[in-house]
């Protein structure tokens, strides 16, 4: 059994990893409420984007294709993984959750014989998938100097994806993250960016007509390129719910289970104390009874 210093230097030890873990805990609820308030006000203009390129696309003429980044290059040959993460861990399963989905897919493209090319938005997916696709990562965007992730984040990503999509680099981009749910409940999704999937008008929904000027292949020219960054940012304040909600309830795991350490760590400091307590009594009533 370790002395009783050892055990008072272990108690000591986790005392103070569970003062730390509690304080992160309350870091990450106080910032979780903030970034579920932009996930959620992000949500209705994204789907409302989506809901207005539905329409333009259904207002093409006959035999039209659209702009490039909807109707794709005709090909599926090469894709595009854009896995966007955290930069930081001790948020449980967040991050290998996403690079799972992320891994899981360039597994079955490869396996498919297509070429697979992946920008990390975030440090640690990228170190996970180097692991296992050391030659397939092309770009790894750091986030860790923004403090507060916006637009101007996304827009950026996005051009990147625009300039290699308008160079030929792929045919097909899909977005990886994890979609805010609970607190305890981080979905992990892919998205296609392109080419862009528009939602399916319901057939009970009225088609209301709009004439646009200029017509909608100029239109959806335009908007697009706004719209991949505008899904971005979706993804980016997602994930961002998503990890202090993760790193939350990791945290209140580790700050119980450094309590049932202490519990266990305080039970054998007393036992042992106990122990040698017991022993010198015994050496003194036996020294007594020899004299």
């Amino acid at each position: 059994m370790p002395s009783l210093k050892t055990l008072r230097n272990r108690i000591a030890s986790v005392k103070a990893t569970q003062k730390i873990t509690k304080a992160m805990q309350m870091v990450a609820a106080a910032k979780l409420r903030r970034a579920q308030a932009a996930a959620e006000a992000a949500r209705p203009f994204a789907e409302r984007m989506e809901q207005v390129l539905s329409s333009l696309a259904v207002g093409l003429p006959a035999g039209t294709e659209g702009p490039r980044l909807l109707s794709g290059t005709g090909s599926d040959r090469v894709h595009l993984l854009v896995v966007a993460t955290g930069e930081r861990g001790l948020a449980g399963a967040f991050n290998s959750s996403i690079a799972r989905l992320a891994r899981e897919q360039a597994t079955r493209l490869i396996a498919d014989g297509k070429e697979v090319k992946i920008l990390c938005v975030g440090r640690k997916g990228a170190d996970i998938l180097r692991r296992q696709f050391p030659k397939h990562i092309i770009e790894v965007v750091d986030l860790r100097s923004v403090r507060v992730v916006g637009y101007t984040e996304a827009e950026m990503i996005a051009r990147k994806v625009l300039d290699l999509f308008g160079n030929g680099g792929f045919d097909v981009a899909t977005l990886f993250f994890a979609r805010f749910q609970s607190v305890i409940s981080q979905i992990p999704t892919a998205q296609q960016l392109i080419p862009a999937q528009v939602p399916e008008r319901a057939d009970d929904v009225p088609v209301t007509p709009y004439e646009y000027e200029p017509d909608e292949e100029e239109i959806l020219a335009d908007l697009l390129p706004r719209n991949l960054a505008i899904q971005i940012l979706r993804a980016l304040l997602e994930n961002q719910a998503s990890f202090y909600g993760a790193q939350m309830g990791a945290m209140d795991n580790a700050t119980r289970n450094a309590g049932e350490m202490i519990k266990k760590y305080t039970l054998n400091y007393n036992r042992a104390r106990q122990a040698m307590i017991t022993k010198e009594l015994i050496e003194i009533i036996s020294g007594a009874e020899a004299l």
